[in-house]
């Protein structure tokens, strides 16, 4: 413990130094009138931050022009760049590229510089009315009308590590800097005491918001529509492969479907090579009833790889994932602070 904490000084100490400095105003910042609606955190990968900008996106949509504005993580363009649906994960990121296929009239837009890409977006001759940052929270300089910061249920933040010994990108405590809390992938299953647990682990400040949600899993969807046969959903037995941060929980949910499962865990973001695509295959190949499994995030990776076989078309799905609230009342209170003016 000694060792890590002398290992970690040196990065610890500059994001404190880098925090003081915004805290005290010697560091420029920006904000708009336009409401600009921050969903971010602290962790590196899998508290649900796209589910989440998704719900928020739905929400909005019913009542304004909404925009999402995206880093476009491991894209190989740069610069402002307004997502289209017949785009590549590998031009744009598989996040934006996600939301923009599932929200066809959302406009979706990446650049790593957000005040840029706010602006750009402002400029627009249909200019939208909110814009949503997608994993924003590191962007001191941005200042955001609200922030919405995730905490996955199963890696509380005070009890990780910064990295590369944890998982956490900043400092725990700022957590105090957002405006409502949502803890994510809550369990089924829970009691009162559950929440309470959360409320002090997330060491959350008087009149911030705290919510509860968790992740509801969809019936599978054909990778590819033009090939799917959607009678291997049915299949007794499944191949899981994911390059997500953590495919666990759907892999416990698929146990209830399937008395086999096989898995395959990529990095996050993976780019599937042909050696990957080779390993999958040879076990459909043995496996001939078994339905190829994955995530809605891997298939915006998948679809333009040419080493996918026609044979493996057929019975390749995803899983798509929606947030939802442990009941209606925390449902009801979380839109209703969303929507606040």
């Amino acid at each position: 413990m000694i060792l890590s904490k002398i290992l970690l000084f040196p990065y610890y100490i500059t994001l404190k130094i880098r925090n003081r400095l915004y805290d005290k105003g010697k560091m420029k910042t920006y904000s708009w009138e336009t409401p600009v609606i921050c969903i971010g955190n602290v962790t590196a990968g899998g508290t649900g931050k796209t589910p989440m900008t998704e719900y928020a996106v739905r929400l909005y949509s019913q009542h304004c022009r909404v925009a999402v504005l995206s880093m476009g993580y491991k894209r190989k363009g740069k610069g402002f760049m307004l997502v289209k649906p017949e785009d590549t994960a590998d031009m744009v990121g598989d996040e934006p590229l996600q939301i923009k296929r599932k929200f066809p009239n959302v406009t979706v837009a990446i650049d790593r510089n957000r005040k840029r890409g706010i602006d750009n977006l402002l400029a627009l001759v249909d200019k939208p009315d909110v814009i949503l940052l997608d994993d924003a929270f590191q962007r001191r300089e941005i200042i955001p009308s609200k922030t919405i910061f995730l905490v996955d249920y199963n890696r509380p933040i005070f009890k990780d590590q910064l990295l590369p010994l944890g998982h956490l990108r900043d400092l725990p405590e700022q957590i105090r800097r957002a405006d409502a809390v949502v803890v994510t992938k809550f369990p089924e299953y829970h009691s009162e005491w559950d929440c309470e647990k959360l409320r002090k682990l997330t060491r959350i400040k008087p009149g911030q918001e705290i919510y509860f949600s968790k992740i509801r899993y969809c019936q599978p969807k054909p990778v590819f529509e033009q090939y799917g046969d959607n009678r291997y959903i049915y299949s007794k037995s499944a191949y899981l492969f994911t390059g997500v941060a953590n495919p666990r929980p759907l892999q416990e949910w698929l146990c209830g479907s399937y008395d086999e499962i096989a898995t395959a865990k990529f990095q996050d973001h993976h780019k599937y090579t042909a050696a990957d695509i080779f390993r999958i295959r040879v076990y459909a190949e043995k496996n001939p009833l078994c339905i190829l499994l994955t995530t809605e995030k891997d298939a915006q990776r998948l679809r333009n790889n040419r080493f996918i076989t026609e044979a493996m078309k057929v019975r390749m799905f995803y899983v798509p994932i929606e947030v939802e609230f442990l009941n209606g009342d925390e449902t009801k209170r979380f839109n209703d602070y969303l929507l606040e003016n």
